[in-house]
């Protein structure tokens, strides 16, 4: 995981349409940059679907929230489709973003050790610098505490 303080990578990943996103696009805002595994899983459609909810609130206090994984931009669009997602999701299949925030780890699910996404959330300012950081996730609570801290940030 990164730490707070520094400036995050920036990057450039084609979103569930085709259309190619830079973090520096989105200078002026503040940006909810989380990672999750795969579309579809329990978890992450919670997650998704919790950022999606609250979506609204998210922009009246100036900040986009992206989503990425290593899904296809074709499974994106369906994971976006099916369940009306309000936001933007990003197609890392080469991994070169999730490498560059340090969420692809060693995992450990019912003792079978294996690398994946470490569901992990970053808060980037108007500047793009990281300020806040959580590799704790729960994802059904994520979006709930993002919001939460977006408002601390004020």
């Amino acid at each position: 995981m990164l730490e707070t303080g520094i400036k995050a990578p920036d990057f450039e990943l084609q979103d569930q349409n085709g259309k190619l996103h830079k973090l520096s696009d989105y200078a002026g805002k503040k940006v909810i940059l989380y990672f999750y595994p795969k579309d579809n899983t329990p978890g992450c459609t919670s997650q998704a679907c919790g950022f999606s909810e609250r979506y609204p609130q998210f922009t009246e206090k100036g900040a986009v929230v992206l989503g990425i994984s290593k899904d296809s931009v074709a499974s994106h669009k369906k994971f976006e489709e099916k369940y009306g997602l309000a936001f933007t999701l990003l197609a890392d299949p080469e991994r070169k973003v999730i490498e560059a925030y340090d969420v692809w780890k060693e995992k450990k699910n019912y003792g079978k050790v294996s690398m994946g996404v470490v569901r992990t959330t970053y808060l980037i300012d108007e500047e793009g610098i990281i300020i806040r950081a959580n590799d704790k996730v729960k994802a059904k609570e994520d979006p709930e505490k993002m919001l939460k801290a977006l408002g601390e940030e004020e």
